[in-house]
């Protein structure tokens, strides 16, 4: 007899937990796409979004998920043929440039494996040696969803600019928008891609892409396809050109209320400050976990840790015990393995602790990990909740 009979939990880096107050925003009639209110916030929808990367360059939405976002900068700034680099370390940074190989784009990797940030002086080395500019992009991820990886997007950047070359500084930050800190301007990233369904707390579905003048002139020799083409999502004064034709009405409510709930109401730095409370919690319970050798954590240095997703190493088929457990019995769904080679598949497990969460659902998710353990019998350190309790309770004094 199973006691998984109450509200079930989604604990991925995304989908997240939907707010209830968004789900009540989005549940109404469609609403009219020719005047009126969908028309009238579609400014403040990009305005808002640009607060949260913190740009006062331009924002395009895309009826897409993060790959539609992938597909979008690229088209709108290479041409077929031109050489970019792909910072790799992890699933999601890999296949943005296998995306990029299909548009018959020249892709380099960078291969940083799954356990390492990426290595600006490598980069640098990279950059230096095109001494005939072929390199006309640099594409990284900031938070890499398989391997939870974080890197350093001012170091990065720096890394381009001590080379003195001149290529486009991309970021992905789908599993990082709305979790880790993001200064699009400050950082001098130059297009950055995210989603709607990881820290932004929306159902799948919408994209954003951010871009600054420098992108914007590469464009005029890029072409991006009457869809993918940002020039009017982002500058049009025509409501249905922004759109590229009917607009997602109902996504459009529900990206108000989570952008009121994030900029308006909580604020960003308090959002920020949250997901790292959180992350904290999360890493203190499983070292305590990782005393008796069954599992660890993927990323030993925590200034190198995603804040959104933690990625967990077990011994040889914990990994895939611990998650079918806690979905049956439990009712709460953790990350596969991604990115890892086939053969480990079973041996590792994501935590997705990013959106709408509060202490009882970390607490919960914690705690459904380690009867899981228990009732599995899979070794584990004691004192794990309450490691992850005494982060969380010191979270007002940050």
């Amino acid at each position: 007899m199973s006691l998984n009979k109450g509200h079930p939990i989604m604990a991925i880096p995304g989908p997240t937990v939907v707010p209830d107050r968004v789900l009540n925003a989005m549940h109404r009639p469609s609403a009219n796409i020719y005047e009126g209110e969908l028309v009238e916030m579609t400014d403040h929808l990009l305005d808002q979004l640009k607060k949260v990367v913190r740009t006062d360059g331009y924002a395009a939405i895309y009826l897409a998920n993060g790959h539609g976002a992938w597909e979008a900068a690229i088209k709108n700034t290479l041409n077929e043929g031109d050489k970019i680099v792909v910072l790799s370390n992890g699933f999601f940074s890999h296949k943005w440039g296998e995306v990029a190989a299909t548009h018959k784009f020249d892709v380099e990797y960078i291969d940083y494996g799954m356990a390492s940030d990426a290595d600006p002086a490598r980069l640098e080395d990279v950059l230096r040696a095109d001494t005939d500019g072929q390199i006309k992009a640099v594409l990284a991820v900031q938070s890499e969803t398989s391997s939870s990886v974080r890197n350093d997007i001012p170091a990065l950047r720096a890394a381009i600019d001590v080379a003195g070359h001149d290529a486009l500084f991309m970021v992905d930050c789908i599993a990082s928008l709305g979790c880790d800190r993001f200064e699009m301007d400050a950082w001098g990233v130059d297009v950055a891609v995210s989603a709607g369904q990881k820290g932004m707390m929306n159902p799948i579905g919408l994209s954003f892409v951010f871009f600054n003048e420098k992108a914007d002139a590469a464009r005029a020799s890029a072409n991006p396809g009457q869809y993918w083409d940002w020039t009017d999502r982002a500058k049009s004064k025509s409501f249905y050109p922004r759109w590229s034709g009917s607009p997602p009405g109902h996504h459009m409510f529900a990206l108000r209320e989570t952008l009121q709930m994030m900029v308006d109401e909580e604020g960003m730095e308090a959002v920020w400050a949250r997901h790292a409370t959180i992350s904290r919690a999360v890493w203190a319970a499983v070292d305590v976990w990782a005393e008796a050798g069954a599992l660890a954590l993927n990323i030993a240095d925590p200034a190198k840790r995603a804040t959104g997703v933690t990625t967990i190493n077990t011994s040889p088929g914990v990994a895939h015990k611990i998650r079918r457990w806690c979905q049956d019995e439990a009712g709460v769904t953790l990350g596969n393995s991604l990115g890892f080679p086939l053969d480990e598949v079973e041996d590792h497990f994501r935590i997705g602790h990013m959106g709408h969460l509060n202490i009882h659902m970390v607490i919960g998710v914690l705690g459904a990990i380690e009867t899981a353990m228990i009732a599995l019998n899979i070794p584990h350190g004691a004192g794990a909740l309450s490691a992850a309790a005494r982060v969380l309770a010191a979270h007002q004094a940050v």
